[in-house]
């Protein structure tokens, strides 16, 4: 590890191989929390490199808890989080209307780093027991299209630098693992980015996995289609940037998009929503993201036509009774 230090401070980087090898030790405890806080560092400094971070993210599949299921089309929709913005638990919400549409969700998330509105956090207040038995998370993929990788259960090796990210209280470049490091790795993904340099990041991962993508940061600094503005979008096929018109939606201000800050409240309008109680604003941009994850599955039809199954799921009380049958199993 000394090495290693001593090579980033001299202003270099890690090959994809190097990066695997050293987190590979971090995770099995080889590393004292000094020196893993230093590590930490070094990329609170700089930016990290297309190679580190997929070395990273190798090292972290390599030594999760498995979960097989071939042959399964399925979406992982997530945000990276640290915008700041305050919202309501908007990718989360998106999954339930997606499975909802009949689409097969296996969603990987976590507690909040910036917020009480993580998917684990909204989750675990509903009722929901978290599991990495796959007879359990299989039979509730089949009854409901959706299931749900707790990031601990899933990646128990990253309990050895817990502690030091908690002492060091700034968000690391283990945030940006989190969204990489589905223990399924899907057929398809959505991601929202709080930047677009982690877009840039991300492209490049997901176009070496040859996995159908969509990567959205909305240009105000959204990790998802806020429709408070334009916003990026980065997939298979190429970058382009839309506006809330160009999917026929209008435009809202970040006032409308609040509700994070409070557990009680994030999880009360988490239900709102789905029981038909939520705003214009809270429909269209919940919508929105879940109509761009149904067009990842089906690129060849209108986002237009996407948004609308994803409001058909959320105005028929489908998206409701996932929730309500995954709680039940």
């Amino acid at each position: 590890m000394k090495k290693t230090l001593q090579k980033l401070l001299a202003h270099r980087t890690l090959t994809r191989n190097e990066a695997r090898d050293i987190l590979v030790r971090i995770s099995t405890e080889e590393v004292n929390p000094s020196r893993m806080a230093a590590f930490m560092t070094v990329y609170l400094m700089r930016s990290i490199t297309v190679d580190e971070l997929m070395g990273f993210r190798d090292a972290l599949l390599e030594l999760c808890v498995p979960f097989e299921a071939e042959g399964l089309e399925s979406i992982d929709i997530v945000g990276t989080g640290g915008d700041g913005k305050n919202t309501f638990n908007i990718s989360t919400l998106s999954c339930f209307v997606v499975a909802g549409a009949g689409y097969k969700v296996t969603k990987h998330g976590n507690y909040g780093s910036s917020s009480v509105s993580g998917s684990s956090n909204t989750l675990e207040k509903l009722g929901y027991e978290f599991t990495n038995d796959s007879d359990i998370l299989k039979k509730q993929l089949d009854e409901t299209n959706i299931c749900f990788f707790h990031a601990p259960k899933f990646h128990p090796a990253m309990k050895s630098v817990a502690k030091v990210r908690k002492e060091l209280g700034l968000r690391t470049f283990f945030n940006l693992l989190g969204p990489l490091a589905n223990p399924l790795q899907p057929t398809h993904q959505l991601f929202g980015t709080s930047s677009l340099e982690i877009s840039r990041l991300y492209d490049y991962v997901m176009q070496e996995s040859g996995r159908k993508f969509n990567i959205v940061h909305a240009l105000d600094g959204y990790d998802e289609i806020s429709l408070t503005g334009k916003f990026d979008i980065r997939n298979n096929n190429g970058h382009r940037v839309l506006s809330p018109d160009d999917i026929g939606k209008k435009y809202w201000s970040p006032k409308d998009l609040e509700g994070g800050a409070d557990q009680e409240k994030a999880v009360g309008l988490f239900k709102d929503i789905l029981e038909g109680e939520a705003t214009e604003a809270q429909v269209d941009v919940v919508a929105a993201n879940a109509g761009m994850a149904i067009h990842t599955f089906k690129p060849e039809v209108s986002i237009h036509d996407c948004i609308s199954e994803a409001e058909e799921s959320l105005r028929s009380g489908r998206a409701l009774g996932v929730l309500k049958k995954l709680m039940d199993i």
